[in-house]
């Protein structure tokens, strides 16, 4: 990787990662992802300390395992070593949301919302009101 991690993951770089994840995942980092990450960040209370700074090096941390094989498996397993699990149904909710935020979800962004359903363990039945409310928030008239 191009930038070391300074420190461990924390649980909030973890949840970064897997919205920034999402928006990189068909390769065409949209400004509705962007704002939307931005916005979580800076409005939930699980981002209250958290440091902007590690916006870039959480960015460019999935940019570069995204250019490696198995780079996926090694982002999860990331997430699953430094991600508390009373989180991974809001690491869900947030993915939701940004795959949601343009308005558009194409096969590649379903494809990582199933493996992060998988990899996260999420029970299908609160994935599914999950993914309800993410499609609630963001209708549009």
């Amino acid at each position: 990787m191009t930038d070391q991690i300074p420190h461990p993951l924390t649980p909030q770089d973890c949840l970064v990662a897997v919205m920034i994840a999402v928006a990189a995942s068909d390769e065409d980092m949209r400004t509705a992802e962007l704002v939307k990450i931005e916005s979580t960040v800076n409005n939930l209370p699980v981002f209250a300390a958290y440091d902007l700074d590690r916006l870039r090096v959480m960015s460019q941390t999935v940019f570069d395992l995204f250019s490696v094989e198995d780079g996926l498996d090694a982002l999860f397993g990331l997430i699953r070593d430094n991600l508390p699990e009373q989180l991974y149904e809001t690491a869900y909710a947030l993915a939701c949301d940004v795959a949601a935020a343009d308005g558009m979800l194409n096969d590649r962004e379903l494809r990582l919302l199933e493996e992060i359903r998988y990899e996260l363990n999420i029970d299908r039945l609160h994935a599914a009101a999950i993914e309800r409310g993410a499609r609630a928030r963001h209708l549009t008239v």
